[in-house]
């Protein structure tokens, strides 16, 4: 099962610490306490997000024996004015890079880790309006 822990550094500073051994800071911006030294955890959301399905989506093209040379993924989110402030609305951006790639093996990669595989995505699902877009680069 999946864990973290987090402990309180100093500020508002934090130490996340996963279960499988790893850490990232975290802490908010000067004008709210914070010392900017870290990510805020709302950007590590984003980042969860685009890790998870930029996996799935080079997971199955290598199955696919694609020539992936690159992937790129980018994620905007939107917040909502009103507190809690949580994301309206995330995009989700794939620049696809290889070497003769098939543009159906690579929209099916997508379309499977938007659709089926990405857990984080789906956990959002019905908080935020999600889309997702993707370009072939020939590399």
């Amino acid at each position: 099962m999946p864990s973290a822990k987090i402990k309180y550094t100093d500020g508002m500073q934090f130490v996340g610490e996963t279960g499988s051994g790893h850490a990232i800071v975290m802490d908010s911006d000067t004008e709210f306490g914070g010392s900017d030294t870290g990510v805020r955890p709302t950007e590590l959301l984003l980042v969860g997000v685009g890790g998870c399905s930029g996996m799935d989506i080079v997971s199955v093209l290598k199955k696919k024996h694609q020539k992936l040379t690159g992937l790129e993924v980018n994620v905007e989110g939107k917040k909502a004015e009103d507190y809690p402030q949580k994301f309206t609305d995330i995009h989700i951006e794939f620049i696809v890079k290889g070497k003769g790639l098939s543009e159906e093996a690579v929209k099916r990669a997508v379309d499977l880790s938007m659709d089926k595989y990405c857990s984080v995505k789906a956990t959002l699902e019905g908080t935020a309006k999600i889309t997702f877009s993707y370009t072939l680069v020939e590399d």
